[in-house]
C-alpha cells in the first residue's frame, strides 16, 4: 500500500510501514511543538529531522501538524505561522520567500466520492506546489493537486480549488484572481 500511496494511486493507510511513518512524524511534531520557546536550536533540529527539506532562514512557529513530514520541502527564507496543517500524503513543495499565515492548511489527500470505497477507507493524494514569494493569508486552504504561481497573494480564508497563475491576488471560496500584480 505504501508504494501505491507514493505513486498517487488509491491505497488504504493501515499498512505497518505507513503507520510507522505516521508514528515517527508524530513523535517529531511532539518534540517540536512542546519544546521550550527558548530552545530555538532544538526546534530547528526537530524540523530538520521531520521535513524533507527546510531552507536556510525558514522558520515555522508551533504548533505545526503534518502526516509524514518527509514529503514536505520548504525553500529558503520562508515563514509558516502558528497552527499550520500540511497533510503530506503526496509531496508539498514550497518555494523561496513564502509567507504562510496562521491556521493555513495544505491538504494533499483525496477521498472517493462513491460511498463504498470511502467506507472501505480507500484514499489517494495529489501534490501541492507553492511558487516563490507567495503569501497565503490566515486560514487559507489549498486543496490537493493545486499549484499557486510565484508572487501570488491568497487572501485570508480563501479556499484554493484550482491552480492560481503567477502575480495575482486571489480571494474567496473558491479562490478567484481579483487583481493582477506588477
Amino acid at each position: 500500500m505504501r508504494e501505491r500511496m507514493l505513486a498517487g494511486e488509491p491505497y488504504i493507510a493501515d499498512e505497518p510501514e505507513i503507520i510507522a511513518d505516521l508514528d515517527h512524524a508524530a513523535q517529531l511534531m511532539e518534540r517540536f511543538n512542546s519544546s521550550p520557546a527558548t530552545d530555538s536550536r532544538g526546534r530547528l533540529a526537530a524540523l530538520r529531522e521531520l521535513l524533507g527539506e527546510l531552507g536556510e532562514g525558514t522558520w515555522i512557529r508551533p504548533p505545526f501538524h503534518c502526516d509524514y513530514g518527509w514529503q514536505i520541502r520548504i525553500g529558503p527564507r520562508g515563514f509558516v505561522n502558528y497552527n499550520a496543517v500540511f497533510l503530506d500524503v503526496a509531496p508539498i513543495t514550497i518555494g523561496a520567500d513564502v509567507q504562510i499565515g496562521p491556521n493555513a492548511q495544505l491538504l494533499t489527500p483525496t477521498h472517493p466520492v462513491e460511498a463504498e470505497p470511502r467506507r472501505n477507507k480507500w484514499e489517494a493524494a495529489k501534490p501541492i506546489t507553492i511558487g516563490d514569494n507567495v503569501w497565503l493569508g490566515a486560514g487559507a486552504i489549498v486543496l490537493a493537486g493545486i499549484t499557486v504561481g510565484e508572487n501570488t497573494v491568497v487572501g485570508a480564508g480563501a479556499v484554493v480549488t484550482r491552480d492560481l497563475p503567477p502575480n495575482v491576488v486571489a480571494v474567496g471560496n473558491p479562490a478567484r484572481p481579483v487583481r493582477q500584480l506588477d
